[in-house]
């Protein structure tokens, strides 16, 4: 049976290169830029300052001048090459991947009708069901548009497979048209990974592939009240992790290393360690844990890590007046504000993401 796949969408995002030129203007004057300060960092430093000062006592012209004018030359030299080697390295950088797409671009031009979408198009665009993905990036483009096309068939392509490890990219420009093929013959093997969902009582409402944060957009501590069960507790904290299947290997994982990490160095058991929580990203269900729980007078530390499955959800209730905020896969940009009166209620989307593999 044929599919009924009419387009090829492309998600990308732009190069660092892209990004500077974009800031400033033209490469050369980013180069400029880097190099102004990388050089005022190194004269500013305790040893550029010594040697300065020793040249200037030998102006009068005392033995060994040339040679600290000549070692101050050289350190200026190694500045502007290490600014030059960064700038080829964002170049680089920019031109694999540039030939990536490119290449993507003209082997899907003689097969169906293509567009090419920049990450920041994700929220605004229509994606159609007669819609293929082709997300060519790092595997945080692939987190970030799963959220946007609801259940579409996505494949992820490595572009530069020295640069990233490609955990949700399993194709390349070598093999990709294979996967093309496969999906619009209706013949292919798929994944469909469960993403987290955030709502709020004031119709705010945000997908996650991999975890949301759950606190303030700076360093303060978040106050809120968490829900879990029967069991509620007032929280001062770092903030709420809450990981996906998908997401487990990442944020959660640090989590629980950090966890071990301070069990080996002050638990009265020494060697006990907590399992990283490995699941298959099919697997209906949620890990969270609140990050850095201060135990007080108005504050408790007990209700700080738990899981959720189908039809089970944490509900947290904002009491901070300003600066609240819930983003999800680590883009802060992605967020939905969380300030006092605003209650959000986590769990198992109804939505899942659908990966080519």
């Amino acid at each position: 049976m044929k599919s009924s796949i009419e387009n090829i969408i492309i998600v990308k995002e732009e190069t660092r290169l892209e990004k500077l030129t974009a800031k400033y203007n033209t490469i050369q004057q980013a180069a400029f830029h880097i190099e102004k300060q990388r050089s005022a960092f190194f004269a500013k430093s305790p040893k550029m300052k010594k040697e300065a000062r020793s040249i200037s006592a030998k102006v009068s012209g005392n033995a060994g001048l040339m040679e600290d004018l000549m070692e101050e030359k050289m350190n200026l030299k190694a500045v502007e090459e290490e600014s030059k080697k960064e700038v080829e390295a964002y170049q680089q950088e920019h031109d694999i991947f540039q030939n990536s797409l490119d290449i993507l671009k003209k082997e899907l031009s003689n097969v169906v009708k293509t567009k090419v979408i920049d990450k920041n198009m994700l929220p605004r665009f229509l994606f159609s069901s007669n819609d293929l993905v082709l997300v060519i990036g790092r595997d945080g483009l692939v987190a970030n548009t799963a959220k946007y096309v609801n259940q579409i068939p996505i494949i992820g392509v490595n572009p530069d497979t020295l640069r990233y490890d490609g955990v949700l990219l399993a194709y390349n420009t070598q093999n990709f048209m294979n996967a093309v093929d496969n999906v619009l013959r209706n013949h292919y093997s798929f994944k469909m990974v469960s993403m987290a969902e955030a709502k709020s009582n004031d119709g705010q409402r945000l997908l996650a592939f991999n975890d949301f944060f759950i606190g303030t957009g700076s360093h303060i501590s978040a106050r809120y009240t968490i829900t879990y069960g029967d069991n509620s507790e007032f929280h001062s904290s770092s903030g709420v992790i809450v990981s996906t299947p998908a997401g487990s290997t990442g944020w959660l994982s640090s989590l629980i290393n950090m966890a071990n990490g301070i069990g080996n160095n002050f638990g009265k058991n020494k060697g006990i360690q907590i399992q990283q929580q490995k699941m298959e990203w099919e697997e209906e269900q949620l890990i969270f844990i609140v990050r850095e729980p201060f135990a007080s007078k108005h504050s408790n530390a007990n209700l700080v890590a738990g899981k959720l499955y189908k039809n089970e959800f944490l509900q947290i209730e904002s009491q901070m007046p300003e600066n609240g905020v819930i983003f999800s896969d680590g883009i802060e940009s992605d967020f939905i504000t969380f300030n006092s009166g605003t209650i959000a209620t986590i769990g198992i989307a109804p939505e899942k993401a659908k990966l080519v593999i």
